[in-house]
């Protein structure tokens, strides 16, 4: 992984002051029990390499604060580094049982020298939770989060996801700058 999303990574951690023994504690099971370090973002779009997770997390927290100072200089940094970091945590899956898994190629494409049609694959050994759910399911083992951060975790992908209608024109702010964040980060950071 690239040492500058690490130096990134390491800087925006620092931001977490108010929650910090339950944050490190959190911060210490995604790094040693999860894939949280080395799993890619996506199985075929965006960062799909080793590390994208940690790489897209970094981007979306960082872009996330420079919105919030400009328009909602309110909301705390913690809240934003939390829910930027945390939003798409469930991408790691389960320790032990990563939610992505190296595609390997069909018999066909390996006789025919073609690499596997996506570099990473779905786990269907893990029970099914859509990814937000995921993330405070394990999140919540170790940091309490506020309601608005659950909502902003839950709702990021915004009006990209079916589900997410229940919470259309109640989004709180957090929210909302989250969702542009992530957005702003897939599309056009990482393009």
């Amino acid at each position: 992984m690239e040492n500058r999303v690490l130096e990134r990574y390491k800087n925006l951690k620092t931001l977490v002051i108010d929650r910090k023994e339950q944050f490190d504690r959190l911060i210490n099971f995604m790094e040693n029990e999860t894939t949280w370090l080395t799993a890619p973002a996506s199985t075929k779009y965006h960062l799909c390499k080793e590390g994208g997770l940690l790489e897209h997390s970094v981007n979306v927290a960082e872009t996330m604060l420079k919105i919030k100072d400009a328009i909602a200089p309110h909301i705390t940094d913690e809240s934003c580094v939390i829910v930027a970091l945390l939003h798409d945590l469930g991408k790691t899956g389960m320790p032990g049982n990563p939610q992505y898994l190296v595609n390997e190629p069909t018999d066909r494409q390996k006789q025919y020298g073609y690499p596997a049609s996506t570099p990473y694959r779905f786990n269907t050994d893990l029970t099914y939770l859509s990814v937000p759910v995921r993330s405070i399911y394990l999140a919540l083992q170790y940091i309490s989060l506020e309601e608005e951060e659950v909502q902003a975790i839950v709702y990021h992908d915004g009006q990209y996801v079916e589900d997410n209608r229940s919470c259309a024109t109640h989004e709180v702010p957090l929210t909302l700058l989250l969702q542009y964040a992530d957005s702003w980060s897939g599309f056009v950071i990482e393009k």
